[in-house]
């Protein structure tokens, strides 16, 4: 059985994906961008959209009935890369409980140009346990 969530961002509709897909134990997370409630970017420096990127992908794997300790997966994608000791500091606020792989990457572009980081993750029910 596949369970969806959305986050309301507005790719969403406009590209035909949802943030995240749980099929039995395990939870995928799209890339995930510093989009807020209203679509708009996150205002603020890479560590501001780096932590909205964060509370969206936790909230996600929340809703399919995990938690950030389940996350075994996680991939962040920079335009920066004077950017990576930040965005480095806000993933370990978030997951360093889980301390799962990740690979940082550069990227030459992501979905809007004020975007300066996006993030996606994997996680696995109980793997927190």
């Amino acid at each position: 059985m596949r369970e969806r969530t959305t986050s309301g961002s507005p790719f969403e509709d406009q590209f035909g994906f949802c943030r995240a897909v749980r099929v039995g134990d395990r939870i995928i997370v799209a890339g995930t961008g510093p989009v807020e409630a209203d679509g708009s970017t996150t205002p603020g420096d890479v560590a501001a959209q780096a932590r909205r990127c964060c509370e969206i992908i936790i909230g996600a794997i929340e809703e399919l009935g995990g938690s950030a300790s389940d996350v075994v997966r996680t991939r962040m994608f920079l335009t920066d890369p004077d950017d990576q000791d930040a965005v480095g500091a806000v993933h370990a606020r978030y997951f360093s409980g889980a301390k799962p792989a990740a690979t940082m990457a550069g990227a030459a572009w992501l979905c809007r140009p004020e975007w300066k980081v996006e993030i996606e993750a994997e996680a696995v029910l109980g793997a927190g346990s």
